[in-house]
Formats: C-alpha cells, structure tokens, sequence
C-alpha cells in the first residue's frame, strides 16, 4: 500500500514544487521505479505528482525531468475520490513503436482504483516528437464489488507477442489480464489469472485491504522461465517498514508460479531475493531488466541512516546455476 502523506514529504517533485528541486542528484529519493532506455540515456519513471521522471547516462547521476502530466488527468479524478494527481507505481514498455506508460490512481488502504495508459513517440524531452498522450482507463476495481485493487501495473509481452498486464496489491493478491496488441484495453473474450496471494484473515469486510501484504508485481523472461517478483510485507512506514522480494517461475506467463521448493505462489510461496539488513530496513516494489548484455534489479529501499528515506536501490543481478536470482546489497 502506498502512503501518500509520507511519499509527498519524501518526493516533493510536484508541479509547483519542481522548479525548487537539485538538478542532479546522485542519491535520488524515489519509490517504485521503473525504467527504460533509449539511445545511450536512461529513463525513470516513479511515483509522484503527475509521475515523477529522471534520466542518466550511466545511472549513477541522475536530472530530473518534467513530469510526465502537468495536471491529474480529469477522467482520473472523476474516478477516484481523492485522486489528485499523486500517481502510484508505474512501468514504462516501448512496444509497436511506442512508449507506453501505465500508472495507478487509488486511495490509501482502498480498492477505489483505476489503472490508465498513456503513450510517447519519444523519452527524450529534447525530440520534437516528445508529447505524452493519455489514453484514460485500462481496468478499474471497485469496493464490494472486486477482490483486488487496480495498482501497480506491470506489462510483459510473452514469447507468442501476447501483452499481459499483472497488477494487484492486498486483497486476494495479483492477478493477470490479457491486454489487445496496441496495450490500449482488455483483450475480448477476457482472460484473467490469480498468480499469487497469501492469507487473509477469514471474517474482515470486503473492502478491508486485510493482512495477505502482498503486491508490486514484475514478471522477466530468463532462459526458460518467466519469473515473477513480488513484494511481501510492508512498505511507507519509513524505518519500520519491513518490504521484501520474493520470486518464483513458470514456463507459462500465466503460471503457476512457484518458489525454489515448489511451493505455489498462488498458496504464499516465494523465495527471497532481498529483504532489509543494517543499512536499510525495508527493500521492494522492484523492476527487472535485461539490457546491454546485463541484468538489472531496481527498487527503493529505506535508509536507515537517513531516517527511512526511500533510496533509489540499482544493482546487477546475477543467476545461480539452477536458474534463480541473485542480488547482493
């Protein structure tokens, strides 16, 4: 669950706000990032007013750039009671010639949320092509209604060049959705999955968030397996926080997913690949790229130094020779 209160403190890369903001930095604060590249530049995207947006040459130094909408869009706000322009968890996919950016409009500890879309020519400011264009709503959940919260979107494009959107966060935990070749809507007739949950506790109403803290999904495709990575427990509670990652694989993008004892993700499985230690006291929300002949695990985690400040996390991942992940601190 995503702590508005706390992200805007920590982020303040607003509309009004970000003229006041370093140019560079080499310490960024940032939560749930996700990135692309283009030609030799880096691009990431995060929470924040609007989305919040950097780039680098080298990804250690990083500009910040505009955000990428200048005021919440209005479908949004319409949809979302509360929703004012502080947008969760995006990714960022290029795909028939485009950049395509999903993001999440929600509500803290509610399933009051949307999922949108909007696309880009270009990631470079600089083009004179570069014009974000918003496509509106993607999928929606509603209280009562739906066992799952419409956040944290991920898009993975599988091996027959099927997009499949994975997304979820509490509830009965992440789900997948079959998504039309142009990523602009669900896929006729629909084609939902459940990839992975944890227990909930038996009794809680409907529109309790409940304690199965799961979320954050990112599927990558590695030899023969897809893996999906989630996060377990708790983000946005600065020093106690204590965010996870936890993996498992199928040979099908659709699952099921299981952990290295062949647990089932679906039942709470997941073997870990990162969780707090001395320096930080929580670790999650990751994405996970093949790029330039090398792997690449990113996430936020909380300085415990910094009093929970949520630090950009980037490091090479390796694989053991059984095939699973590896990422040191």
């Amino acid at each position: 669950m995503k702590k508005v209160v706390l992200l805007t403190m920590f982020l303040g890369i607003g509309w009004g706000g970000f003229a006041q903001q370093p140019q560079t930095t080499d310490s960024p604060l940032v939560h749930d990032p996700v990135m692309a590249k283009q030609g030799d530049t880096y691009y990431l995207f995060a929470t924040g007013e609007g989305v919040s947006v950097m780039s680098s040459k080298d990804l250690k130094t990083w500009k910040f750039e505009k955000p990428v909408f200048a005021e919440a869009p209005q479908w949004a706000v319409e949809a979302v009671k509360g929703y004012k322009g502080h947008t969760w968890a995006p990714d960022i996919i290029y795909h028939n010639g485009q950049y395509h950016l999903f993001y999440s409009c929600s509500a803290f500890a509610k399933n009051t949320s949307v999922i949108g879309h909007a696309t880009n020519p270009t990631l470079d400011p600089a083009d004179p092509d570069f014009k974000w264009t918003d496509h509106g709503k993607i999928i929606q959940s509603v209280p009562n209604r739906d066992m799952w919260n419409a956040i944290d979107p991920n898009i993975i494009i599988d091996d027959d060049g099927t997009p499949w959107m994975s997304f979820g966060s509490f509830w009965d935990g992440i789900k997948m959705v079959k998504l039309t070749d142009d990523l602009m809507q669900v896929a006729q007739p629909e084609e939902w999955h459940s990839l992975c949950s944890r227990p909930r506790s038996f009794g809680l109403d409907d529109k309790d968030p409940g304690d199965g803290a799961v979320e954050a999904p990112f599927i990558m495709k590695h030899g023969d397996y897809y893996y999906l990575f989630v996060s377990f427990d708790y983000c946005c509670r600065g020093k106690d926080s204590n965010y996870k990652v936890v993996v498992g694989r199928s040979k099908s993008v659709v699952g099921p997913y299981a952990d290295k004892e062949g647990k089932p993700m679906a039942k709470g499985g997941g073997t870990l690949v990162i969780e707090g230690n001395e320096a930080y006291a929580g670790i999650g929300h990751n994405a996970a790229y093949h790029i330039d002949g090398k792997d690449y695990f990113l996430c936020h985690a909380y300085s415990i130094a910094e009093d929970g400040a949520p630090k950009l996390f980037i490091r090479e991942m390796t694989w053991t020779a059984d095939g699973w992940p590896v990422v040191n601190y």
